[in-house]
């Protein structure tokens, strides 16, 4: 088995405390990585500041000895400078390399360089520092300083003369010697051996203190969710007299107090199906009482389908223009609301009469609509034709629905052809056609599918007049062959049962033939399918079929 598949099998309470420990063990690795190496580096940068401090201590105070070249005074100088236990060895040489005095044995001959240069904070060059490694392993650094002298200079001129300072007289610096001071570096690497120990031992420390004290933290959480998991066991078993006995004021509390109450209200059940087992001859002979009533019920439900679906029908073939209504209504309220009366722009007051209008026209296609389908179902009043403009119906009727196909993800293509010829009809009867052939197309298309709607002039050709033709195509489920020729009659309709009434493309057929006009369907499964609606021109419209319901 994997790591991973053995760490799923571990208990909650093992899952964060392992994953608590291996975050805190990496953080205090990281961060006792990074202390010990800044600790180090800081050992060894004190190392060679006293070294340094050390070497130019010494080379000041070497400088009358190193002029003489007394041995004893440069001897008794490095006796006071090497009574510290780091130090190698220390020589001072003349210029020309010779050895004025010398304490311990300078090994920098047969040892190995490793890193050399000059020491911080050293402006000046003077202060020189050398890594060396011996070939037992001894590592110590080596500082130089040089021995300075300042020497007056006095110039031709003023030869002779008694105050140098006052008659050109002036002073150079000149080096006479170097001081060489070895520092081994095993006090130094007991002292960091020692500080990593430390660090060490007090990261152990915290680690093992942080899962210590994690392991009691997440034994007080999970203990109760244990207790939880004990009496869900016992009422998997059958067993509701259990109750969790957990009394605290956070989640866990509130989740003790949420299952205590579905423990109650689960025995509340056992026990009304227990009573309800003792009791059911006498519930059975009840709802079969209530059967027989629902039963008669039904069967008067059953005569008023067919007013309930004309019902239904009317409130569809409303829903659009109730929609606009209250669409623009709403957004006059809102605009108004937002503006006080003394503030109202000329162009705003345009807008709301353009609303307005939209409304009246909108009202009046209501009432419209209601007489229609009162004259398709009894064949009654006549209606009003004028000249109108196809695209112009077109358009209308696109700004009530371009919004729900908006909603629906399917685009909308639309190619009105132009300067196309007027017809006689009745604007607010064909706004409903094409509602309505638009809906259903639309209920039958899946999102990211279009619609297209396209209009052209048929031109007169021998005894034919012309004609405006309408097609909308739409890329939906298409309608069997089978069903084509019942498309058109009253209540039928392929969509779900509740989503459809059948009398939208019904009373769109007697609108149609009323304005002298024909219409075709062209469809196939899958492929989607085009009503093709054409008005032929200089033709006087004649009265509906009779198409009773």
């Amino acid at each position: 088995m994997s790591f991973f598949g053995s760490i799923r099998r571990f208990a909650l309470r093992e899952k964060f405390v392992l994953l608590v420990s291996v975050v805190t063990i990496a953080s205090m690795l990281v961060i006792s990585g990074y202390l010990i190496k800044r600790q180090n580096e800081t050992y060894y940068h004190e190392l060679q500041k006293r070294g340094k401090a050390l070497v130019a201590n010494l080379a000041y105070n070497a400088e009358y000895g190193v002029i003489l070249e007394s041995k004893s005074e440069l001897e008794n100088l490095i006796r006071g400078v090497a009574r510290t236990d780091d130090v190698v060895y220390i020589s001072i040489h003349n210029l020309s390399d010779s050895v004025l005095a010398q304490l311990g044995k300078n090994i920098g001959d047969s040892a190995r360089e490793i890193v050399s240069g000059p020491a911080i904070n050293d402006a000046e060059g003077k202060f020189r520092h050398t890594h060396y490694k011996t070939a037992d392993g001894m590592e110590y650094i080596e500082f130089c300083h040089p021995v300075e002298t300042e020497r007056m200079t006095v110039s031709k001129e003023n030869l002779g003369l008694l105050s140098g300072d006052q008659f050109g007289a002036g002073s150079t610096t000149e080096i006479i010697g170097m001081v060489h001071i070895g520092l081994t570096l095993e006090n130094l690497k007991e002292e960091i051996n020692e500080s990593e120990h430390t660090s060490i031992l007090l990261a152990l420390l915290v680690v093992l203190s942080a899962i210590f004290i994690m392991t009691a933290f997440v034994r007080i959480i999970t203990r109760p969710i244990e207790g939880l998991v004990e009496v869900t066991d016992q009422i998997s078993k059958g067993d509701l007299s259990r109750f969790v006995e957990i009394r605290r004021q956070d989640e866990i509390g509130q989740l003790s107090e949420s299952f205590n109450r579905m423990i109650e209200s689960l025995k509340q059940s056992q026990d009304e199906i227990e009573e309800y087992n003792r009791t059911l001859e006498e519930k059975i002979i009840e709802r079969t009482r209530e059967l027989e009533d629902a039963q008669a019920q039904l069967i008067q439900s059953e005569k008023m389908a067919a007013l309930g679906q004309l019902a239904a029908g009317v409130a569809h073939e409303l829903n659009n223009p109730l929609g606009g209504i209250l669409g623009y209504a709403q957004f006059t309220l809102e605009k108004m609301e937002k503006v006080s009366l003394e503030t109202i722009s000329v162009r705003d007051l345009e807008s709301y009469q353009r609303y307005l209008k939209d409304i009246e026209s909108q009202s009046r296609r209501c009432k419209t609509i209601v007489q229609n389908l009162l004259k398709f179902s009894r064949s009654s009043n006549a209606v009003e034709f004028e000249d109108i403009s196809i695209n112009q119906v077109m358009e209308e009727t696109l700004t009530f629905i371009e919004h729900q196909l908006m909603m629906k993800q399917i685009m909308l293509v639309r190619e009105l052809g132009p300067n196309l010829p007027h017809i006689r009809g009745n604007a607010g009867q064909l706004q409903q056609v094409f509602t309505n052939i638009i809906i259903n197309a639309m209920h039958a298309s899946e999102s990211g599918s279009e619609i297209s709607i396209h209009t052209r002039y048929l031109p007169p050709l021998g005894e034919f007049p012309g004609a405006v033709e309408i097609c909308i195509t739409d890329q939906g489920i298409g309608i069997g062959e089978e069903n084509l020729k019942k498309v058109f009659e009253p209540f039928f309709t392929t969509k779900e049962v509740g989503k459809g009434t059948g009398l939208g493309l019904s009373v769109s057929y007697g609108i149609i033939k009323e304005h002298g006009g024909e219409v075709k369907i062209k469809s196939k499964l899958g492929e989607g399918t085009t009503f093709t609606i054409v008005f032929q021109l200089e033709k006087t419209p004649t009265s509906a079929d009779t198409y009773n319901n």
